[in-house]
């Protein structure tokens, strides 16, 4: 089976029976080597004796008027950041439910990410980990880059009916290589050619798809994403194992056309634009062209079993938009907050 997102920290974890991602000294040691954290020339003796001691035994108290007594402000805020982090890991043992109660409280509630004091950061290398462990022995590359939707914001164009996403961050960095300009996938695409400084795009196929593994941290190959397409079919296997993992639960997942308000019991939007233009079609308000447009794909999920495990509803319908700016930010912690567990058929 191919390796992929070797740096995503999930080979420094390890597995329970239940094939829960645990917090490894190592993967702790991990987040201190980061360059905001590790020292650097200037970094007074007291950062330093503090960095020396977590590396050492990464689970090591650390007292504020330690972190206090740094010189560099900059690295007071760093380790601020890193050590709540890791207290928080710690208090919850696995990646998952770590994840999980950075969104949803012991009640089952949910909870403002904000009050935590953590960056959004955070939680997107955690559901990168999280996804490499549901897609782990997985060996279709439209897959693993679906999977990729979790946890790196992407940039939607649509052309002749079909909708590709492409990662921002390696967008920019072929625009900025290759002299600026919005000319959208396709011109940057020629542009990124034309250019031995950018990033060389292409969009995902079968037929191309081996070579995702050799560029899988590169994210420089566009995902078809729109209905028919074999990148939503990827997706939709995604979001069955994001959900079987969390939940113990199967689930069936398939695209559709246009979603029936009339049966719309149970949705989950998974980005914030997703959700608004969800709610308003549950409540039967108009969508002009243009918001309508922005809604990428549509998906029905279905329990396997009846009754359906989990307490899940036996139907729910789920969808995926852009923003006005053409911008694609999933938030996959939606389905731990939006999903209807505990519901009647």
């Amino acid at each position: 089976m191919p390796d992929f997102w070797r740096h995503s920290g999930f080979h420094l974890a390890e597995r329970d029976a239940q094939r829960r991602c645990l917090v490894t000294d190592d993967l702790l040691r991990a987040y201190f080597a980061r360059p905001e954290v590790a020292p650097v020339a200037q970094s007074c003796p007291r950062e330093r004796a503090v960095f020396e001691r977590l590396m050492n035994d990464p689970r090591a108290a650390v007292m504020p008027d330690d972190v206090a007594a740094f010189a560099d402000p900059d690295a007071r805020e760093a380790y601020g950041y890193v050590l709540r982090f890791r207290n928080h890991l710690l208090s919850h043992g696995s990646l998952e439910e770590a994840y999980r109660r950075l969104f949803v409280g012991a009640d089952g509630k949910a909870i403002d990410f904000a009050a935590l004091r953590l960056p959004p950061l955070f939680a997107d290398q955690l559901a990168q980990m999280i996804v490499r462990n549901v897609l782990d022995g997985c060996d279709d590359a439209l897959q693993a880059r679906a999977g990729e939707l979790l946890f790196r914001a992407q940039r939607a164009h649509v052309e002749d009916g079909q909708v590709f996403l492409a990662d921002v961050e390696a967008l920019d960095a072929a625009r900025d290589g290759a002299g600026g300009g919005d000319a959208g996938i396709v011109g940057l695409i020629e542009q990124a050619q034309a250019s031995l400084q950018a990033v060389e795009f292409t969009v995902l196929t079968r037929d191309n798809a081996d070579d995702y593994w050799a560029r899988d941290e590169r994210h420089d190959m566009a995902l078809p994403i729109g209905f028919g397409s074999a990148g939503l079919e990827g997706f939709c296997r995604v979001i069955e194992g994001w959900v079987r993992h969390f939940f113990g639960a199967g689930v069936r997942v398939r695209p559709v056309r246009s979603i029936d308000s009339a049966r719309m019991r149970w949705y989950v939007g998974l980005d914030g634009e997703a959700t608004t233009l969800l709610n308003d079609i549950y409540n039967s308000r108009p969508l002009d062209d243009a918001r309508r447009m922005r809604i990428l794909c549509m998906m029905e999920m279905q329990t396997d079993d009846a009754p359906a495990p989990a307490g899940l509803a036996p139907r729910c319908y789920l969808a995926l938009a852009m923003t006005p700016q053409g911008v694609v930010r999933a938030k996959p912690q939606n389905l731990l907050i939006g999903l209807p567990v505990g519901s009647q058929p």
